[in-house]
């Protein structure tokens, strides 16, 4: 018998209410699977602690680095992120076992008096701490013909959303997901059509992570494993790691599934990448079978990444010169 099966699972957390929702929601599932105990365990990271911006502390990885450090010294036995936050690059020493089923990827508008994003007046102040959001949020607004200003701010829900309440903003944009993982979408004015804005790659979807030589460990998890959520985020972020572009740079993209009746055949992946003004994008598509591998997956991101580089994304990305 395996020593630690009377040992509770140390499921390592972010101390966001939004991470502690999520990572319970995982620990419940994972009880209901394995009839073990599972504590969470609350770790800091450098994200949640620096105020400064996103893009000037690294972008993506600063808030996983810590629980992975934790997984690896043997502090906990598997760690929940959200998928966006992590690095494209995965360390050999760890796997992410499961990618259960994924949430509602759009972007939500929080903003004053109910306002829609197509009812905000001219000039109006929007909150967002992400270069995607900011670039795509421009371009729609120019579609709509008028123009907003968008304003860098970090925080948790509460405070973001505090900049509306009192007056500060006219709006704040933040993911779908988190909000209905806080029981608080009913806040959203608006869901934001992917149409008009694409998400980052892999947002609203979770990574549950453990070691790679945790077999039994993986095996359970594994059950918590949504095969299309894998494969849309998989092909997403292979897009974003082939345009060699972290959190800093504006880049969205969603892989969703075709079904024709009740059955599921085809797989469209969209990607963007746009300056920072929004004044330029490079948006494309491409729809195939529903990748039955990672291989699959991988393949179909880089192939409409090298169709995007070849449209002139790579002169976009971080406003790079030529």
């Amino acid at each position: 018998m395996n020593p630690r099966l009377d040992q509770p699972l140390r499921l390592g957390t972010r101390r966001s209410k939004l991470a502690m929702s999520q990572s319970g929601h995982v620990a419940e599932a994972v009880r209901a699977i394995t009839g073990r105990t599972v504590e969470l365990v609350e770790i800091t990271t450098y994200g949640d602690v620096s105020r400064e911006s996103l893009s000037q502390i690294g972008g993506t990885g600063v808030f996983v680095t810590a629980l992975r450090e934790a997984l690896v010294r043997g502090e906990v036995d598997f760690a929940v992120h959200s998928l966006k936050d992590l690095p494209t690059a995965q360390p050999d020493e760890l796997v992410i076992a499961a990618m259960p089923q994924r949430e509602d990827p759009r972007d939500a508008l929080v903003a004053r008096d109910g306002l829609t994003f197509e009812q905000l007046p001219d000039g109006a102040r929007i909150g967002t701490g992400s270069p995607r959001r900011r670039s795509l949020l421009h371009a729609y607004a120019k579609s709509l013909g008028k123009v907003i200003e968008t304003v860098a701010i970090r925080g948790n829900v509460d405070t973001r959303i505090g900049f509306v309440r009192d007056g500060e903003l006219d709006g704040v944009v933040l993911a779908a997901a988190g909000l209905n993982r806080i029981g608080r979408g009913d806040e959203a004015t608006d869901l934001i059509s992917v149409d008009n804005v694409l998400p980052a790659p892999g947002q609203g979807a979770l990574a549950v992570e453990c070691l790679a030589s945790d077999t039994d460990l993986i095996s359970a998890l594994a059950e918590l494993d949504d095969p299309y959520t894998r494969a849309a985020v998989t092909a997403e972020r292979a897009l974003l790691a082939a345009l060699e572009a972290g959190c800093s740079a504006p880049v969205g993209a969603l892989a969703d599934l075709l079904a024709d009746g009740q059955t599921v055949n085809e797989m469209r992946l969209r990607g963007v990448v746009g300056t920072l003004d929004g004044s330029t994008l490079v948006q494309l598509s491409t729809t195939g079978p529903v990748p039955q591998s990672y291989d699959e997956a991988m393949a179909l991101g880089r192939e409409l990444a090298d169709e995007m580089l070849a449209k002139g994304a790579a002169g976009l990305m971080g406003e790079r010169s030529l």
